[in-house]
Parts: C-alpha cells; sequence; structure tokens
C-alpha cells in the first residue's frame, strides 16, 4: 500500500492558513500541563454561572471538535468534508438527561438526525447513546441481575420501564432501516454494558438481515471484547444475520479503574497498552477474515491499525471501499489519518457531535482530556499542524 500519514497537504487542504494558525493555538494551550486538569473542572462551572464564556468556548474548543449547535449548522462541515470524499458519522451530542419526557425528545431528536443524514449524499451512519433513551439505574439494575439474561425479572414496573427503552430503540432503528441509515450503539461503563449488548443483538436480528443497519461498539481496552466479538459472530451466524460492530480502544479506562478497586473487583480493563493494541488488531483481522457477514467499522487514531487494516484490504485484492469496511476518525482529530485514506480511495468519515454548547460540554471535556492522556496526540496534531504551516510558508516565497 502506497499511502502515509505523513502528507499533511492532503490532511489539511480542506482548511485555510487561519484554521489551521488558530489549531495551532488551541492545542497550544491545551498542551500545557496544567491546563486540561483545571479546564475541564472550571469549565462546567463557569457555563452554569452565566458568566461570558459562551462565545469563547464556541470559537475555540467547540469550533475545532464540533460540527455546530443545531443539525441544520453542521450542513457548511458536511458539505465541505464531502468535497474532500470524507463522509460524517453524526452525533446528537447530548447527554445526561433523565426522565421520561427527554428519553422521548431524545428519540425524536435521533429521527430527525436519521431523516436528515438520509437527505444528504455523504451521512451513512448517525451515532446514538442508550443512555439518550434509558435510564442509568435501570440499566445497573439489568447488568447485575444474572436471571434477567434468561429474560425473567420479577420487577413488574422496571420490565415495563425496559420495555419503553426497547421500544424507542426499534423505533429508531426502523426509520434508520427504512431510510437506508447505519445506527452506531455507543459502548458505554461495563457496569451497564450486558443490558445494551442485549438489546443491540436484538435489534441486529430484526434489522441486519441484507445488510447491516445496526452496529454494536467494542471497547478493546477491555480484556474480554475480542472473545465477545468472536461471540457475537457465533450468534450472527446461527440467527442469519449481518453482524455490524464498530471498533475503539475505548473512553472510560480511569473511571473503570478506579471503581473497580473501590468495589474490590478484577478491572475489566487490559494490563497494559500492548494488549489493548493486540485485540484491537486481532479484532480487525477477525472481521476481515469473515467480511461477508461482518460489516466492520475500525474507529481508530492509532496510524498502525489504519495501516493494518489497509494493508489487509489490499492483500485479499477486496475493493479499497468495500462497503463493509469503513474508517473513521473524531472530527478535529487525525486529519492526516482522515484525508489521506480518502485520497487512497477507502470509505472513512469523521465522527460529526452537535448540540448546543451547554449540552456538549461532557464531550468537550473528553476530547480535552483524550488528547492530553492518549500519549503524545496533542503533541502529534501540533507537529502535523506546523509542518503543512512551514510547507505553505515555503510554497509562497
Amino acid at each position: 500500500m502506497n499511502i502515509s500519514f505523513d502528507n499533511t497537504e492532503n490532511a489539511f487542504a480542506y482548511k485555510t492558513d487561519k484554521q489551521l494558525k488558530k489549531a495551532k493555538f488551541l492545542f497550544n494551550t491545551m498542551d500545557y500541563p496544567l491546563f486540561v486538569p483545571i479546564g475541564t473542572r472550571i469549565t462546567p462551572f463557569l457555563m452554569k454561572t452565566g458568566l461570558p464564556v459562551h462565545g469563547i468556548i464556541r470559537n475555540t474548543i467547540f469550533q475545532q471538535f464540533v460540527g455546530g449547535e443545531t443539525l441544520e449548522e453542521t450542513d457548511n462541515v458536511c458539505s465541505l468534508l464531502s468535497e474532500y470524499g470524507v463522509q460524517v458519522i453524526l452525533d446528537y451530542g447530548v447527554e445526561g438527561k433523565e426522565g421520561e419526557e427527554n428519553f422521548e425528545k431524545a428519540t425524536e431528536q435521533f429521527i430527525k438526525v436519521i431523516d436528515y443524514a438520509s437527505s444528504q449524499k455523504n451521512i451513512p451512519f448517525i451515532s446514538i447513546k442508550v443512555t439518550g433513551i434509558a435510564r442509568f439505574g435501570l440499566l445497573q439494575t439489568l447488568n447485575e441481575a444474572p436471571r434477567l439474561r434468561s429474560g425473567i425479572h420479577d420487577h413488574e414496573d422496571e420490565m415495563s420501564e425496559w420495555q419503553r427503552v426497547k421500544d424507542r430503540m426499534y423505533r429508531i432503528c426502523e426509520e434508520a432501516s427504512k431510510k437506508n441509515i447505519g445506527v452506531l450503539i455507543d459502548a458505554e461503563e461495563s457496569w451497564i454494558q450486558d443490558p445494551l449488548d442485549r438489546l443491540t443483538i436484538e435489534m441486529m436480528e430484526i434489522f441486519n438481515k441484507e445488510k447491516a443497519v445496526v452496529f454494536n461498539t467494542i471497547q478493546l481496552y477491555r480484556h474480554d471484547r475480542l472473545h465477545f466479538l468472536k461471540i457475537s459472530h457465533q450468534i450472527a451466524q446461527q440467527q442469519n444475520f449481518i453482524l455490524g460492530m464498530k471498533l475503539v480502544r475505548g473512553a472510560y479506562m480511569e473511571k473503570e479503574r478506579a471503581r473497580a478497586v473501590q468495589y474490590g473487583y478484577p478491572s475489566p480493563i487490559q494490563p497494559d497498552k500492548i494488549s489493548t493494541d493486540r485485540d484491537f488488531n486481532a479484532s480487525i483481522g477477525f472481521c476481515l477474515e469473515n467480511i461477508h457477514n461482518v460489516s466492520v467499522i475500525i474507529a481508530t487514531h492509532n496510524d498502525e491499525s489504519n495501516l493494518l487494516a489497509a494493508d489487509i484490504l489490499d492483500k485479499k485484492g477486496l475493493a479499497l471501499n468495500h462497503p463493509h469496511v469503513h474508517f473513521s476518525q473524531l472530527y478535529g482529530m487525525s486529519d492526516n489519518i482522515t484525508f489521506n485514506l480518502a485520497k487512497a480511495g477507502f470509505s472513512v468519515s469523521k465522527y460529526l457531535p452537535f448540540g448546543p454548547i451547554r449540552d456538549v460540554i461532557p464531550y468537550l471535556m473528553r476530547r480535552a482530556q483524550e488528547n492530553s492522556s492518549v500519549s503524545g496526540q496533542t503533541g502529534r496534531e501540533l507537529k502535523l499542524i506546523k509542518k503543512e504551516l512551514k510547507r505553505r510558508k515555503a510554497k509562497v516565497v
């Protein structure tokens, strides 16, 4: 494969000099050791106080990582990405609201996003969090009660509540199936993940008969997820549906380890990064080996994993834009991977959240933490931006 993630001309062709310099300033700021830990603590507080920080956030971190406050505001970003062969995974980024009324509103919003995506040429997927349509405490109860795995439960009120969650999910997936849009179900904390996995499999059995509409997400920093992938594939074969799977490394590591210590159970997290990388790459290999009945989204900022998948496709003589293989990176990060994959002819997207600034603050804080905690991530972004600015300056001279 003649593909390089060092080509900054391809990576940043969609950005003006002014936009690049703005990104450079942001990543430089985020690179200061105390900025992220202090900023992630005080920003949510400042938003609640009514102080005039809305504009500052909108013009900096929000603009870098979010598509807009409304669905309509994402138009410009989606159109721009489309010009460079990059698709979009739309994510309604509102989190943490509970109550049946809010769950219904979120469901309607997800359906609205599906309808919007179906009207656009480069939005093949939307992403949803089940905690947007279900009470966290309910999911935890279901997760902790082994009897529920056989479908038996003695709390009638919770069973009716769970049925409402299933009905919401069905409505979302049914609309997606009608409109030919994929639904990516986000992975969440391990102590609520079991009912999410079972619900997602149920939806796959209904909607993934002819093509992958519903996708589960596995976090490979969990030591049991490669095995779970293989078990899911066995179920798909037995029930005769296409397995939809999004591969990520994970987003809740510190929280997971702390809870395991607090409650005295074995941590679900891999012992080290090498183990995570091994299982992630093994999952890529497994999915591509079973490409006839597995549809996979390789969602990673890791150069090696993306190159591995590209190499396997090439060696197998499969189309680089095979309908069962899709790559994805977060909007605002790893443009060197996304745009070079697109240039080479692969199916690749940006994961593009949108929503009111107040509501997407949790997402933005995670992006800031991720850039500071992932080894060298901010440094890599800075290095690539500086390289491109230097290249452009030399070209002008």
